[in-house]
């Protein structure tokens, strides 16, 4: 079951680094939007490797993979959370003062939007595959 969250949790975290990568980037000293594209990244990377093993059917094969199942995606909850939060308050920053339209900010919404997306299908899985694991 937690399986099929694969496909959803690649088109959001694919959304938030499109989305992030279409605005101009952010000219402060620790710049809060690159965790948030490490984040992002990383995870579609792992997730897209994650997949694979799935479905060529590697985690039939040990005893440990459920709990690297639940450990990964307790992982990548935890850092989407952490980015998410960090964004919205980065784009809460970045509103315009009113009677003043700006797309950047816009984009920003729509990330911020599809980041907690993210990290809500991540917890989802999380609680699913720990559920398959204490069954297993």
């Amino acid at each position: 079951m937690p399986d099929l969250l694969f496909i959803p949790e690649f088109v959001a975290g694919g959304l938030v680094w499109m989305l992030l990568a279409s605005t101009e980037v952010l000219v402060l000293a620790p710049n809060p939007e690159a965790w948030m594209m490490f984040v992002s990244i990383l995870c579609f990377i792992v997730t897209t490797i994650w997949f694979i093993c799935f479905a060529s059917g590697i985690n039939q094969k040990g005893a440990y993979w459920p709990t690297l199942d639940v450990a990964y995606h307790a992982v990548a909850t935890a850092f989407y959370f952490s980015a998410a939060v960090l964004l919205a308050y980065i784009t809460t920053i970045l509103k315009p003062p009113p009677g003043f339209s700006n797309p950047e900010y816009r984009v920003h919404i729509a990330a911020v939007v599809m980041a907690y997306t993210a990290t809500l299908l991540y917890a989802v899985h999380t609680v699913l595959s720990a559920i398959r694991w204490k069954s297993s």
